[in-house]
């Protein structure tokens, strides 16, 4: 059996910081112009088989919900990037 790693990268729009090097190879990094709709950028990247998820930590505050939800998933993995500062 061969498991697949499908990886996104989240992060507010405005955070011109975060997440550069994956966004500059081509990876899924997703910019949400509203961090109130993070729960719901998730839960659409898990539709759409992102078994992996790193959002910043400042998306994070505002997910509460979705990570507690799949923080024992074993197939979903969902990371919070520290700030570098």
């Amino acid at each position: 059996m061969v498991i697949k790693m499908k990886i996104s990268w989240l992060k507010y729009d405005k955070d011109d910081k975060s997440f550069k090097v994956p966004e500059r190879l081509g990876f899924d990094v997703f910019k949400l112009e509203d961090p109130e709709i993070t729960d719901t950028k998730i839960q659409e990247l898990i539709n759409k088989n992102y078994n992996t998820i790193i959002l910043t930590n400042e998306l994070a505050g505002f997910s509460e919900d979705i990570i507690r939800k799949y923080s024992k998933d074993r197939d979903i993995s969902i990371i919070i990037a520290r700030d570098k500062e």
